[in-house]
């Protein structure tokens, strides 16, 4: 087994429960972690034997253009992704962050993480 990590996908987004968010859109940065069977490819070398990253950052950024009124569905799209399109995965998880969102205050960002197993 082992992980991949792709880190701060940089994504400008719109999703939000006021119509503000949805019209004006926002900062985001999304994580993302899976576990996988990794010892083939890395005896193999061969990308068509692991998990490919770019697949990965792909999904990210479709479901994030797909406007959601809470980051627990965005998640859950790019969660539900990741299991259909590449069976390697046994496990992943997925941290959404909204940058300075306006909740009334001095908050650098919101973050929703979700994880599912295979």
């Amino acid at each position: 087994m082992g992980k991949i990590r792709v880190t701060n996908i940089r994504v400008y987004a719109y999703h939000g429960c006021l119509s503000e968010e949805t019209a004006i859109g926002s900062d985001y940065n999304v994580d993302v972690e899976i576990t996988a069977e990794l010892s083939k490819s890395a005896r193999s070398d061969k990308l068509s034997d692991t998990v490919d990253y770019v697949l990965l950052n792909r999904i990210v950024k479709e479901e994030m253009a797909i406007p959601s009124a809470l980051l627990e569905t965005v998640c859950e799209r790019i969660l539900v992704r990741f299991f259909d399109e590449e069976a390697l995965i046994q496990e992943a998880t997925v941290s959404v962050s909204k940058l300075n969102p306006p909740i009334g205050g001095d908050v650098e960002r919101v973050t929703v993480e979700r994880t599912k197993v295979k």
